[in-house]
This record gives C-alpha cells, sequence and structure tokens, in this order.
C-alpha cells in the first residue's frame, strides 16, 4: 500500500467543478485499492470525466485516489483502504506527494479536483465487477 507517512495533499479546483472540489488548502483522503481494479477504475471515471489525481506506488501493487478530506471516516468498501493524510506537500513541481509513488493521473489539466467518493466507490463496484466477470472466460 501507498505509504501516506505525513502527507498532505491539496487538490486545487476548476470553474464549475463538481463534488469532488476541495480549496486548495485542503488535505485531501487517500483511497487506496489493488493494481488492477483500480486501473479498471480509473479507465471508467475517465469516460465519464470524473477521475481525479491517481498514485500508484513504485511496485505496482496499487494505486491511491485523492478523494476530498472526511472520506476516511465513512470509507468502509472491502478490498480498499482510506486514509486521512496530514503535513506538508508540495505539488506545484508535479512531484507525488507520497514517497515511493508516482502519477496515473497527474494533479493538472483537466484532472484538477480530488475523485468524488461516491463516484469512485461505484466505480470500484464496477471495476470488481468487470474483473470478475473477465476471470470467469
Amino acid at each position: 500500500m501507498l505509504d501516506t507517512g505525513d502527507l498532505r495533499t491539496t487538490a486545487p479546483t476548476r470553474p464549475g467543478a463538481g463534488r469532488g472540489a476541495v480549496p486548495p488548502d485542503e488535505p485531501c483522503d487517500l483511497v487506496t485499492v489493488p493494481a488492477r481494479q483500480g486501473l479498471e477504475a480509473v479507465d471508467i471515471l475517465r469516460l465519464r470525466d470524473g477521475v481525479g489525481p491517481v498514485l500508484h506506488d513504485d511496485a505496482g501493487a496499487t494505486l491511491g485516489f485523492l478523494v476530498p478530506p472526511g472520506t476516511a471516516a465513512a470509507w468502509d468498501l472491502p478490498g480498499s483502504a482510506c486514509t486521512q493524510t496530514s503535513g506538508p506537500a508540495d505539488r506545484s513541481a508535479g512531484e507525488p506527494p507520497v514517497a515511493g509513488a508516482g502519477w496515473v493521473v497527474p494533479p493538472d489539466g483537466t484532472y484538477e479536483t480530488a475523485t468524488d467518493a461516491s463516484r469512485l466507490r461505484a466505480a470500484l463496484g464496477e471495476a470488481a465487477r468487470t474483473i470478475e466477470a473477465l476471470d470467469r472466460w
């Protein structure tokens, strides 16, 4: 899993951003999932224009979705974890805010806001069903 340590992330907002919009000085929580399910969810969310910044660990075993602060308090999706984050982070240089991680979806351009937690939950469920169906073949 991604080591969040003293991570404090910020998710800049864009005009007209949806429920995942987070003020730039607010920390985000981080939902981590197995890479296969996470990549499926990224594709699903990209198709629906609802993915925010996403990290991967160096080993490629997990993906981490930045979600609005407070998500961790109510997150209970089996097979995933949600961590509250705190501490300094500077993404202005494009560097991932977690040591030993890289960007799958960087926090710039179209994908500036944190991923909406309810949309992420739905996408992860759809991804799990897709993987299950593929594995039956």
